[in-house]
């Protein structure tokens, strides 16, 4: 299925400061960072982690540890995304017992990625509190999940996707939707 580029959403400039402005939201209603830490959902969510924990580190002068998290076997599509589903590893190298963890993706739409997030966390300790903070909130949620922090709402139809670039794995950073 081919994709065609309907609009684009948000330049590098857009993200970058969207990320500064969630940095900020993250210190202000945590009342600073002492306990907090951020886990990028894989693929996506880890560089956006990496660049909100930089942006915190400006702010605040407080290195926020990152984590990145493999969400693939706490999928409940599984079956739906691959026969052989490639399976990376969880790299929390810190302790979340007691932490406020900010988990960080790209784009929320129906909410199972957050769901299958969410099994995999607990399955490493049990954090004192769990937030959720996206790139993009498109719509479309299947179910009762939604972020705490949210960089831009774009409601989309079902035929449209949101694509988030970043340069690790695309070369550009940018926001564009795309139509099937």
């Amino acid at each position: 299925m081919a994709m065609k580029l309907k609009a684009k959403l948000m330049s590098e400039d857009d993200v970058r400061r969207t990320l500064v402005r969630l940095a900020h939201q993250i210190v202000e209603q945590n009342h600073g960072v002492s306990d907090v830490v951020l886990i990028g959902i894989r693929r996506r969510g880890v560089p956006l982690a990496r660049m909100l924990a930089a942006n915190i580190r400006q702010i605040e002068g407080v290195e926020v540890p990152v984590g990145e998290l493999d969400i693939t076997m706490y999928r409940d599509d599984l079956s739906k995304v691959s026969v052989d589903p490639v399976v990376s590893h969880n790299d929390v190298p810190f302790s979340i017992v007691g932490k406020s963890v900010i988990l960080v993706d790209d784009v929320i739409f129906t909410g199972r990625t957050a769901r299958a997030a969410l099994d995999a966390l607990v399955s490493l300790g049990r954090p004192a509190r769990i937030q959720l903070c996206v790139l993009i909130d498109r719509g479309h949620s299947e179910l009762p999940i939604r972020a705490n922090y949210v960089g831009k709402n774009i409601p989309t139809s079902l035929n449209e996707v949101i694509a988030v670039h970043v340069s690790e794995y695309d070369g550009v950073m940018d926001v564009d939707i795309d139509e099937l």
